[in-house]
């Protein structure tokens, strides 16, 4: 039976113009500033978002620890969203490495407030430590890819102004938010200081991350690159994918948003809980409580079934779409969840 990964959308792989792009790259050592290509794409990138300066990256971990480095002394506190990709998922990162103390924000989908922030802030007491950094999650990854929006984003930016700290926008899947609410994404990231976004997830390119911001943070963060062991060689090999992937690859985005809609309707349909409010872009989380099973249990039947997916929580499992997956992939997944669990249509 074939299968149909929906684990995440950076299971995607690299289509024949973007592997071909590589064997035509110019390419030199970009340590020392010599590679054409990684230049050509840190231009792009940086202009695409509205920033001056870009840095290209292995990973959006890495990206997302250097500015957490660039922007915060050690011993500063980081204010995040309680389930921000960076406290969740990054390995500890910011406080084993740049030493950071993260500050816990509850968000609704993942998105909090201008007066949060104020609240959590702690001023300039003697007793806490320093509060330099405010970083939020656009699209958030454990809210299910809901977005902040422009007005969400100002509000929260005016606080941080206003309170002396820096903004760090986490935007993995920055175009997907710019794309979901028709929002040109340079507008979206405006008020942010430092944005990192993934070459490697719904853009399809096979590895690589960027952080743009202006020219003095970005060139103290290419530093800290240096010293975290990530200066690289004849990197036009990945910068040319990403070039094809910024070019090519963006508006197609809207693909995944439809069919992760149509997956959601169908899921629904046949007794899965899916809060729609949720499904702005391509992540889908389905409670599989109806079914009576746990997360994890559903998980390895539905590899049975040929479909791959990862849980999500105790109750609830994550699919995700993405370049390579169709509409007719996504019938296929319905069709066969419907003939392995054929629950009643929920009233």
């Amino acid at each position: 039976m074939r299968a149909i990964d929906l684990r995440s959308d950076t299971f995607t792989k690299p289509n024949r113009a973007m592997l071909e792009c590589i064997l035509d790259a110019e390419l030199g050592d970009d340590v020392e500033r010599e590679d054409p290509t990684v230049i050509e794409l840190e231009e792009t990138a940086s202009r695409m978002l509205g920033k001056e300066a870009g840095l290209l990256t292995t990973s959006g971990t890495q990206a997302n620890l250097l500015a957490l480095m660039v922007h915060c002394g050690h011993g500063d506190e980081v204010i995040l969203e309680k389930e921000a990709h960076i406290y969740y998922y990054e390995v500890g990162g910011m406080a084993s490495v740049a030493g950071l103390m993260p500050k816990l924000v509850q968000g609704t989908r993942g998105v909090f407030t201008g007066d949060q922030v104020r609240a959590a802030h702690w001023g300039e007491d003697l007793h806490y430590p320093h509060g330099s950094l405010v970083a939020i999650e656009n699209t958030h990854n454990r809210a299910g890819g809901c977005c902040w929006s422009l007005e969400q984003v100002a509000d929260a930016a005016d606080a941080i102004q206003e309170l002396g700290m820096r903004l760090h926008v986490d935007g993995a899947r920055i175009f997907n938010a710019s794309l979901a609410q028709s929002c040109p994404v340079d507008r979206l990231v405006r008020e942010a200081d430092t944005v990192m976004f993934c070459l490697s997830k719904g853009l399809a390119a096979p590895v690589g991350s960027m952080l743009v911001g202006d020219t003095e943070t970005i060139e103290r963060a290419r530093k800290i690159r240096k010293m975290i062991g990530g200066g690289m060689r004849q990197a036009g090999v990945i910068a040319a994918p990403g070039l094809y992937a910024l070019r090519n690859m963006v508006d197609r985005l809207q693909e995944d948003h439809d069919n992760a809609r149509v997956l959601a309707e169908g899921l629904r349909s046949i007794g899965f809980g899916v809060d729609m409010s949720t499904v702005q872009t391509n992540i889908v989380i389905a409670d599989v409580s109806p079914l009576g099973m746990d997360a994890d249990t559903f998980v390895l039947q539905a590899e049975n079934i040929g479909i791959r997916i990862f849980a999500f929580s105790p109750t609830a499992v994550r699919f995700v779409t993405h370049y390579g997956i169709g509409p007719d992939d996504v019938s296929e997944v319905l069709e066969r969840l419907t003939g392995h669990y054929p629950l009643p249509i929920p009233r």
